[in-house]
């Protein structure tokens, strides 16, 4: 799905923030985000999801069944504005020699849920909410048998998967 894909269902998913507390918020990705290590007064939600990739040379495809992705974000009081700032991890094929690192591609489901977990750890930090929700699952892509393979996944690479979590 595309960026924009994302921004409809993270508005969606903030009207409630709107409504109840005039705030609004805004996303967008940063590849420069680097895990555990948020900017002062940002507030951090790592989350691994299931996504599957294409290399953009030989056209093969591959499931993941825990694509890292990085949201940092804070709530502006004064202007009335939040900010969520996400980093998706790629992966490259391995099939390829000199393979680029591929975008994920995440099922529009995945997207909802890791949308909706996102505004939650929002309420949480930023409204100092208490929440008892329902808890949703990722929706599989695929069969994902075969091993991690480190050597071709960006977070790997950057010490920073958690595939064993």
């Amino acid at each position: 799905m595309s960026f924009q894909d994302w921004e409809i269902t993270f508005e969606e998913r903030t009207e409630e923030l709107v409504e109840d507390y005039g705030d609004s918020w805004r996303l967008k990705f940063d590849d420069n985000i680097e895990p555990d290590n948020p900017a002062q007064d940002w507030f951090q939600y790592i989350r691994g999801a299931f996504a599957r990739f294409q290399c953009s040379k030989c056209k093969k495809t591959w499931p993941s069944r825990r694509v890292l992705v990085v949201f940092h974000f804070r709530l502006d009081g004064r202007k009335r504005k939040g900010t969520v700032e996400a980093r998706r991890f790629r992966q490259e094929c391995r099939r390829c020699q000199e393979a680029k690192m591929e975008e994920p591609q995440f099922d529009s489901d995945n997207i909802e849920v890791l949308l909706e977990k996102l505004v939650e750890r929002i309420r949480m930090r930023c409204y100092r909410e208490t929440l008892d929700g329902i808890q949703r699952d990722f929706r599989p892509v695929g069969r994902s048998e075969g091993p991690h393979e480190s050597s071709h996944c960006e977070a790997c690479l950057k010490g920073v998967c958690r595939k064993a979590e």
